[in-house]
């Protein structure tokens, strides 16, 4: 097999020069949100410059920052989560279909000196405490903010137009026992929702609790928890979905990463027929308090841990991310490390490619993803396609990562 192995590519500039949380690329255009102190940086991934800046509207640190989805390449929709407990929604002021091709040509709104274009339309009020994560659902109508306070509240978006921006809530979740790390919403792919049962949307959540739980909404558009994934001995800090599942399965599988130094793999027990139900011994194993199975069969998924990744990381596993297009997994952590894994696919083993120490020097790593090279660095036959990593850390860097195979 040909070695793996990751390259630094040139930084993007200029230096944020205080702690970053999190970047997150946009799902289509070479654009990255960069979550730090009480704003959001908006870099272009063409220049690898800054693009835009999202200023003024909190009054603690922003630690996420989510794309709403599915909008024309001119119009622009950030949602942010703040330590100030409020998350909110933000607008890039429409300039045309024209703003598509300025991006992807490196002529950006900071070269315009137009970052006030970013209008913030909305405050998402509720939670009791620090929002530590928020996202828009593949769809875009919904956003999943989870807080300190321990739960995870859904919102709809219930707007006369999609610019019209009046969310409702629809669900408060509060099943954990800890303060919510971070959520991850199932993405679309053939067969995520279980027919005459469950709607589409699905949603993970992770906990200082130590668990990962599923959560859907039931036939009476209620959100139930239908599944606790326990396996970890220490604070869950994040979960991520499968973006390219494997041949056979019919359903995509779950990552986790944990402070106890584990990286974990679930999947979803298949039923027997297509409309959920599942063998005897299957609902026996589901049973719950007594009651029923066929009454409550409906209300439970039975997840197993199939795989734990090899043991790199000494301590804390901050973000893990993997890809849709190799299946590749990276991570990292508060040990500074960033790590590379493959899985068999006929065996289902997986195994390290790579582990390179103080990726951010002396200083923790808080996030790593994957996203798109735009850069004049790369062949122009591959820009758009080829894949990069991209890590935030407590030294205000923001660096890109190339992986070859």
């Amino acid at each position: 097999m040909p070695s793996t192995h990751i390259q630094p590519l040139p930084p993007l500039t200029p230096d944020l020069h205080e702690r970053a949380w999190s970047s997150t690329p946009h799902p289509t255009l070479p654009l990255l949100a960069t979550a730090h102190a009480k704003s959001v940086t908006v870099f272009s991934l063409t220049t690898l410059t800054p693009h835009s800046n999202l200023t003024g509207g909190h009054t603690r640190s922003v630690r996420a920052a989510s794309w709403k989805p599915n909008l024309p390449p001119h119009k622009l929709c950030l949602a942010t989560g703040s330590f100030d407990s409020t998350a909110g929604i933000w607008r890039w002021e429409d300039r045309g279909a024209e703003h598509e091709t300025e991006i992807r040509n490196g002529r950006d709104g900071n070269e315009k000196e137009e970052e006030d274009d970013w209008e913030f339309t909305l405050v998402l009020e509720g939670h009791d405490s620090e929002i530590k994560n928020c996202i828009f659902s593949p769809s875009g109508a919904h956003i999943a903010t989870c807080s300190r306070d321990k739960s995870v509240w859904i919102w709809e978006d219930i707007g006369a137009s999609e610019s019209d921006d009046d969310w409702e809530t629809i669900a408060v979740l509060n099943e954990h026992e800890g303060d919510v790390k971070a959520l991850a919403w199932c993405p679309e792919l053939p067969g995520r929702s279980r027919k005459g049962t469950f709607g589409v949307e699905c949603l993970a959540s992770a906990s200082y609790d130590n668990t990962v739980r599923v959560w859907r909404e039931d036939g009476d558009a209620e959100w139930v928890c239908v599944a606790v994934l326990e396996k970890h001995e220490g604070t869950v800090w994040g979960v991520q979905w499968e973006g390219r599942p494997r041949k056979g399965d019919k359903f995509p599988r779950i990552l986790s990463f944990s402070a106890d130094g584990t990286i974990r793999i679930w999947t979803l027990a298949q039923p027997s027929n297509e409309d959920g139900q599942e063998d005897g011994a299957a609902q026996g194993r589901n049973a719950l308090g007594g009651i029923p199975n066929t009454m409550r069969q409906s209300l439970r998924e039975d997840w197993v841990c199939t795989a734990t990744l090899p043991k790199v990381h000494e301590s804390d596993i901050y973000a893990a991310t993997w890809s849709a297009t190799t299946g590749l997994v990276a991570s990292t952590g508060s040990d500074g490390t960033l790590a590379l894994y493959r899985e068999n696919e006929e065996t289902g083993e997986w195994s390290l490619l790579e582990s390179l120490p103080n990726a951010h020097g002396p200083y923790e790593v808080n996030h790593v993803s994957w996203c798109r090279r735009w850069d004049k660095g790369v062949d122009p036959s591959r820009r758009g396609v080829e894949e990069m990593l991209i890590t935030t850390g407590d030294d205000g860097l923001v660096k890109p990562w190339g992986v070859q195979a």
